[in-house]
């Protein structure tokens, strides 16, 4: 397991060597920043790299090699890649595509990561992607300099390294976002929560190219349009983790705007899959060129608009919404998939049963830890009841961990503090209106409690983030059993753990995938969402993260979450349920054109008003309408897939609360 990440990077060789080379790069510009007519009053280069390429194409006649600069002006750092005039006449590359690939002024404080990619053959290069989630192209250097512009980024910026990911550094990541976000849960209703924007920097007016060999400095105004891959211009963007305040379990309305473009690029280690960025943004263009773009100025929208048709109407797709909904796997029924000893005969026909019906309450005690993973389908009574008994001390053994701090300890001990204070708030909230949590001194309370802290010295990693006691309470609430609860839970985080990630890469990847489905399936609601500012999809954040928890009664959370869990057709069906919601609003969304602000409010006032069985199955409708075209746009690995078993656990390193 991958060890937690220090704030520190100067015990890393690389970094400690690259720390020279940086200061050395430095020393380099220092002349030519000078001597620079053309340079803004206050700015200064602090890095110049020469012959940083971007591969547009797989042809190397096609690549573009320009100049990478590191900008310095007061306190900020600005980014810039300019292609060399006249490099190349090759027809098949235009100005225009020149122009598309030109990077402007990027402070980065508008970066949330830079990767680094070093192949076994071939150059080094670096991906940045910023705080919305969009990328650059790969910048090659192909005459080395990676370590000595990482060295420089964190000469004046904050830079750590990823822990889960050695190659990915993190920029400016001060807190985590994602506890920043939940924190906002003590809010007052009546708050309006706001974040100022910041104030742009100008750094002066740059021309298009660099002409080869020049060691002009020019940088235009923050401001400045920014190519992405998909090949439209940037608009103002605010960081969603840094500009918003959000009542993400109990007071989901008070969020502000945040974004004008979508999270919609997410970088592998390979191009070659269907999430290639060349690719997607190919698609991007022929698919919403042609609906309406408002210009940048356009403000006002009318208060009713057109509906544009549902491309896919649920009265149109009867032939494939399968069969209908059944009533709960009751006890005599659940006996005849088991055999004498206690297996699950057929696995396949039990989680389909599941699927279309979920489970009576009385025998969920014995069917959530199989479908959980805890228990296995081939288990027996017997090896189960052995596997309890054994994991039981496991976990009183990992539960002592933390009972056996003496005040002393926890004086000493700042991660424990701050983790056990938010379990200690959290858990006198939740689910407190059910009989089974409710009263004073309440000991399933004092259980939810008990291993929640249990499971951050468990998963000391990734600790505990709010919105963890909300997956757990069911559990405890079925199985009655503190330590068979704990390991259900540990199952479930380990297909939910990502979306508590201090990075959130599990939840950008999820509203990503959901971007692309709801492009798929209604590409009309999908260009109004574009056109209003919404194609972040943040709204459907609670949904994701606690799995709709919020939106549904207790009873019929427990029975979405059986239907969830057993895979049946899809591991990501929470995805297209969400799709399904959209849809059966989508003229009530369209037709009021609701803004970002609006759409949230009317999101967050559907908790308790969805119809979980008409959008059951018009999930399931649009699972087997998109077929393979909707699972090519799930990025792999994205939350809830099953866990791969190769040692290593979710985590969320160097975090604030442990």
């Amino acid at each position: 397991m991958q060890e937690a990440e220090l704030h520190d990077l100067s015990d890393d060789a690389d970094y400690a060597a690259s720390q020279q080379e940086g200061s050395a790069s430095m020393m380099r510009c220092d002349s030519g920043k000078r001597s620079s007519s053309s340079e803004p009053e206050g700015a200064e280069i602090v890095y110049l790299k020469d012959n940083v390429t971007i591969h547009p194409t797989q042809f190397a006649s096609e690549r573009i090699s320009g100049r990478l600069k590191l900008i310095k002006q007061g306190s900020s750092l600005f980014m810039t890649w300019i292609p060399y005039k006249g490099q190349s006449t090759n027809a098949r590359l235009s100005e225009k595509d020149r122009n598309l690939y030109t990077i402007r002024a990027v402070p980065f404080s508008d970066v949330r990561s830079i990767r680094r990619h070093t192949p076994a053959l071939g150059w080094q290069y670096i991906i940045v992607v910023l705080s919305s989630g969009l990328a650059f192209p790969p910048l090659y250097f192909y005459n080395g300099g990676v370590r000595e512009f990482l060295a420089t980024v964190k000469q004046h910026v904050f830079l750590m390294r990823s822990g889960e990911d050695a190659n990915v550094f993190l920029v400016n990541d001060f807190q985590n976002p994602l506890q920043r976000t939940l924190t906002s849960l003590e809010l007052p209703r009546a708050v309006s929560i706001a974040s100022a924007p910041s104030t742009p920097v100008s750094v002066g007016e740059s021309t298009t190219y660099e002409n080869e060999g020049s060691t002009d400095v020019g940088v235009r105004d923050v401001s400045a349009s920014i190519p992405q891959y998909n090949g439209r211009q940037r608009q103002k963007i605010h960081d969603p983790a840094r500009d918003i305040s959000i009542q993400v379990l109990e007071k989901f309305s008070l969020v502000t705007k945040f974004a004008r473009e979508t999270t919609s690029q997410l970088f592998r280690e390979t191009h070659t899959n269907d999430f290639g960025p060349f690719e997607r943004r190919k698609s991007n263009q022929s698919t919403l060129d042609s609906s309406h773009k408002p210009s940048d100025d356009e403000e006002e929208v009318p208060i009713q608009s057109p509906v544009a048709p549902d491309p896919l109407e649920f009265d149109k797709l009867s032939l494939v919404w399968g069969k209908p909904r059944q009533p709960p796997l009751g006890l005599e029924e659940w006996v005849t998939f088991l055999d004498s000893e206690g297996r699950v005969v057929d696995s396949k026909a039990l989680r389909k049963r599941i699927f279309y019906g979920a489970v009576q309450h009385k025998i969920r005690k014995e069917v959530w830890p199989i479908l959980l993973g805890y228990h296995t389908y081939e288990s027996t009574y017997a090896e189960r009841e052995y596997k309890n008994s054994i994991k039981k001390t496991e976990y009183e053994t990992i539960k002592s961990q933390w009972q056996s701090i003496s005040p002393e300890q926890a004086k000493r001990f700042t991660k424990f503090r701050e983790r056990k204070g938010l379990i200690d708030k959290d858990v006198v909230r939740t689910d407190r209106s059910l009989p089974f949590y409710d009263g004073d001194d309440n000991p399933n309370v004092n259980l939810l409690h008990d291993i929640l802290l249990t499971y951050s010295f468990y998963n000391f990693d990734l600790g505990y983030c709010q919105g963890m006691s909300d997956l757990l309470s069911p559990i405890l609430f079925v199985l009655e059993d503190e330590s068979e609860s704990f390991w259900c839970f540990v199952e479930l985080m380990e297909r939910l753990g990502p979306n508590f990630n201090r990075d959130q890469n599990g939840m950008h990847s999820q509203l990503f995938a959901l971007s692309k489905l709801v492009e798929l399936l209604d590409s009309p609601l999908h260009n109004y969402f574009k056109q209003n500012d919404c194609l972040n999809y943040f709204f459907c954040f609670r949904w994701i993260l606690i799995q709709f928890k919020r939106e549904l009664e207790y009873e019929k959370t427990m029975r979405l979450w059986e239907v969830l869990w057993t895979h049946y057709l899809s591991e990501h069906l929470h995805l297209y349920v969400c799709v399904a919601i959209l849809k059966r609003y989508r003229g009530k969304i369209i037709g009021e054109q609701m803004d970002f602000d609006t759409l949230l409010k009317f999101i967050n006032e559907l908790s308790g008003q969805i119809d979980l069985d008409a959008i059951l199955r018009d999930a399931e409708a649009l699972c087997i309408c998109a077929g393979e075209n909707g699972a090519a746009r799930i990025p792999p690995g994205t939350p809830p897939s099953l866990p791969v078993d190769d040692g290593l656990s979710y985590s969320q390193q160097d975090d604030e609360v442990l």
